[in-house]
């Protein structure tokens, strides 16, 4: 009888071990299964994010491209006053692009890189063709871009071009003013 038990036990682990080896296999090849389809998912959702994307992704590296360009050199202080192009020593043409007519009452130039910028006078610690940012609630609520394309003032002034002696006075005159270079000359 002892002999019975040992033989059944022995039986009895051989099944429960082929039993164990067929549940391992299985949950072997569940698991290689899901991990396969997660992984193909994966690489499918994947791809598929990257062309749903992809105009987005455009969007996003233009966006970058045009806050470079209003990224600061470096800032100044100093007085914002206003001037016309016939004030008393102007001789009614600018000192970087005395081509360029102003004449008729022009305050802006069309830059490349910035549009339509408004034209400043500066003294000569800002290169010809250098774009500043500046807010003046005078004279306008959104940021002011322009561009330095006159001389004649001293130090971190600036003077910017007003389309008449009134407008110059009334709502420019003379404060103190922060600006950010954009731009140091024609080149970035």
């Amino acid at each position: 009888m002892s002999l019975e038990v040992i033989f059944l036990n022995t039986k009895t682990r051989k099944n429960i071990l082929k039993v164990l080896r067929v549940v391992l296999v299985v949950s072997f090849v569940f698991f290689l299964e899901n991990s396969s389809v997660k992984m193909e998912n994966k690489i499918v959702n994947e791809n598929l994010h990257k062309t749903l994307d992809l105009t987005s992704m455009a969007e996003k590296v233009q966006e970058n491209i045009d806050n470079d360009i209003f990224t600061a050199f470096r800032t100044h202080t100093g007085d914002l006053t206003g001037y016309v192009f016939n004030c008393p020593l102007c001789g009614g043409t600018l000192a970087c692009r005395p081509s360029y007519n102003i004449k008729d009452g022009t305050t802006t130039f069309p830059d490349e890189m910035y549009g339509t910028v408004n034209i400043v006078a500066s003294s000569r610690s800002l290169p010809c063709g250098s774009i500043v940012r500046f807010n003046a609630k005078r004279i306008s609520d959104e940021p002011i871009i322009a561009i330095v394309l006159d001389r004649g003032v001293l130090g971190t002034d600036i003077d910017i071009l007003a389309p008449s002696y009134d407008f110059a006075i009334r709502n420019v005159g003379r404060s103190k003013v922060t600006y950010d270079v954009l731009r140091v000359g024609w080149e970035r």
